[in-house]
């Protein structure tokens, strides 16, 4: 197992050199009598990891951008706006708020108590956390949950993924050179390394991934009875209604759909629409993906690449599922596959029997309303909704009758941006929160107190 040795941070006390050869038990002892010494608690500790990581974010964007183009293809205006300048933005919100979301709150105090009880909650940190990142957004979605948990106060083994090795690399390398190192471990690896991680006790583990995984660190955490939050994915639909501006649908959905070359949890995985609508709405997307990515895509430098050859081949697979409206080309050498639109799409086709996870929208056709609504409650809960519509009604509708984890109208993926609103999926897309005050939550014991007076 590779754990990064710590290395002594300007502004950190009582860091020790640890062996890159660091057994796990031995990891998690370190870091807990870390905590138990209660050395993550005081809000300027916390505050000073974040100023930390986020001076590592400003002064080594550029570094961690070139990484992330080396894993996905991303172009350094993606890499800053979906992942450095988001988790700055984090940052900068928490650094704000924390003081405030970490007072106590008062409680009233029931008559039979006497006048003179008082009664309030506090949060407390859990202890010894694991985050266990995923590959498509592999900064962002390593480090938001990361500075979560050391707002909240605790300590962080940080598990950054091995499909994206040039940014796990960079990160393994940069985080143990700004944050305390006796409270924070960054261990690279996968899958032997990661099993090595979940044999041992954690006061809470942080998943982003899929279901599949998800199921095996549930069953990890139960030996131990610890907490889990479970990032995953799913089909998220984007329901197109009668009359609505499809230029601008088309250009939201390509936008979208598309960022991250499709790798996104939260993209729109299909559209559900009417059969008038569909065939007015192909030619709107066609002229969506030109305008967005050029004539040729492949040569564009704000379309990414997928993550590797296993996922190419599985999206591959796919492309044969409907009639191809644009795109459909791919290139495996290059890890390439165009923004495709798929028509005609048959609910029990392959590409509407699995998350997608990469550049591929399957339009499907319903009567109306009530049909698009079955059809989403007759699946999983996905973590998104998306819903393009001018009428009162049809939002109420949806709102009321369907469950994800968000709900979008008019705008995909942008509800995760907003830091002030909870991003967690429901059922099969997940469980758990975080962002803001929601990281503080899900990091923390809230903890009733009653205080009633000896004399």
């Amino acid at each position: 197992m590779r754990v990064r040795p710590p290395a002594r941070a300007p502004d950190q006390r009582g860091t020790v050199n640890h062996s890159t050869t660091e057994e796990p038990a031995d990891t998690v002892a370190r870091l807990r009598a870390t905590f138990r010494s209660g050395r993550t608690q005081p809000l300027s500790w916390r505050t000073g990891q974040l100023g930390r990581l986020r001076e590592l974010l400003t002064a080594h964007g550029e570094e961690l951008a070139t990484a992330l183009h080396e894993d996905l293809g991303k172009s350094s205006a993606e890499a800053f706006r979906t992942e450095i300048d988001f988790t700055v933005r984090e940052i900068d919100h928490t650094l704000e708020h924390l003081d405030g979301w970490l007072r106590p709150e008062p409680a009233p105090v029931p008559a039979h108590l006497g006048t003179d009880a008082t009664a309030w909650t506090r949060y407390d940190p859990l202890g010894v956390v694991l985050v266990i990142a995923p590959w498509n957004y592999p900064v962002q979605l390593l480090l938001t949950p990361l500075l979560g948990a050391l707002a909240a106060g605790n300590a962080v083994v940080a598990k950054p993924s091995e499909l994206a090795p040039a940014t796990s690399a960079a990160l393994a390398r940069l985080l143990p050179r700004y944050l305390d190192t006796d409270a924070v471990a960054v261990v690279e690896g996968a899958v032997p390394e990661t099993t090595a991680l979940l044999a041992e006790r954690f006061d809470q583990i942080f998943y982003t991934g899929n279901g599949t995984v998800g199921r095996i660190v549930m069953r990890a955490a139960a030996e131990h009875l610890t907490p889990v939050a479970l990032e995953l994915g799913g089909k998220s639909p984007a329901f197109v209604d009668l009359g609505t501006d499809l230029a601008v649908v088309a250009d939201r959905l390509v936008r979208g759909k598309f960022l991250n070359a499709g790798q996104t949890c939260v993209a729109p995985d299909y559209v559900l629409t009417d059969p008038e609508t569909a065939r007015a709405l192909e030619p709107k997307l066609v002229e969506a993906v030109a305008a967005l990515f050029g004539p040729e895509p492949r040569e564009s430098a704000a379309f990414g690449r997928i993550v590797n050859e296993r996922h190419f081949d599985r999206l591959a697979g796919l492309l044969g599922s409907g009639r191809t409206v644009t795109g459909g080309d791919s290139d495996r050498a290059a890890k390439y596959i165009a923004p495709t639109v798929l028509a005609d799409v048959d609910p029990k086709s392959p590409v509407m029997g699995e998350e997608i996870f990469g550049p591929i929208l399957p339009v499907v056709t319903v009567t109306d309303l009530d049909e698009a609504i079955g059809f989403i409650n007759d699946r999983d809960k996905p973590l998104a909704l998306y819903v393009f519509t001018e009428s009162d009604t049809t939002r109420d509708r949806i709102a009321a009758e369907t469950s994800s984890g968000g709900l979008g109208f008019g705008l995909p993926l942008a509800h995760l941006t907003v830091s002030d609103l909870p991003f967690g999926g429901v059922g099969e897309s997940g469980m758990g929160s975080y962002h803001g005050r929601y990281s503080i939550e899900t990091f923390s014991h809230r903890k009733a107190v009653l205080e009633k007076p000896l004399a």
